[in-house]
């Protein structure tokens, strides 16, 4: 995908066991008694803006920048979710990462040509590790749209050995989705496995809350 996505080098260097850790009960063992497998979240391009170089600071919280005293702008989000296969068995100590513009639709990227200044304290891109259940944590902030663009996150998964599976997070009942070339790719019934719900929830200290599962499994790119 040339310079901007060169992910493989990644995938060699994180290159590590896969670990599969088996849930136990309701999720797992009623799929398989069934014989129903989970439907995989669609595939979605990269987009022209993954970083030329990932930061210094890229933990999992995309907020706080070091050495700054201050949070980004925008509405802070915290993203959770769970990596699983088709069989519903979570994928555990897989690299996630997520990247997306600031809240004044800047990306940190040098081919981004934004007019308004970029937030300092956004760090713009993040990762972590799935854990032993496949859950996976960011805080970020609720994404916003730029010139052409409904607002989304982008994901990519590094499933050891194999090549990353990419796709964009959308917001659910936002209305400029209709319009957006890459989400109207995505086939009207499988629209649901590319967004998530952003709930207010001042009560956690933050103003949204949003999950999204990711599924891998075999899906045509978008």
């Amino acid at each position: 995908m040339g310079r901007e996505f060169d992910m493989h080098s990644e995938t060699r260097r994180g290159r590590r066991r896969l670990l599969l850790a088996a849930l136990g009960g309701a999720l797992v063992i009623p799929a398989a008694a069934a014989g129903k497998l989970l439907l995989p979240t669609p595939r979605q391009p990269a987009g022209p803006f993954y970083p030329v170089e990932i930061p210094l600071d890229d933990d999992n919280d995309l907020t706080w920048v070091q050495q700054r005293d201050q949070r980004a702008r925008g509405q802070i989000t915290d993203l959770e979710g769970r990596l699983l296969d088709v069989n519903a068995r979570p994928l555990a100590d897989v690299r996630i990462e997520i990247w997306q513009c600031d809240a004044q639709g800047r990306y940190r990227h040098p081919r981004e040509r934004g007019g308004t200044p970029l937030d300092p304290n956004v760090q713009g891109h993040g990762h972590t590790r799935t854990d032993e259940t496949g859950a996976y944590r960011f805080r970020t902030i609720r994404p916003v749209p730029y010139p052409g663009r409904t607002p989304h996150i982008h994901v990519a998964v590094f499933p050891p050995g194999e090549a990353p599976f990419v796709t964009q997070l959308y917001v659910r009942h936002e209305p400029r989705n209709a319009e957006d070339f890459l989400f109207r790719r995505v086939p009207s019934e499988s629209r649901d496995r590319v967004t998530a719900e952003f709930v207010p929830a001042p009560a956690a200290g933050v103003d949204f809350q949003a999950r999204f599962d990711i599924v891998l499994g075999a899906t045509p790119a978008g």
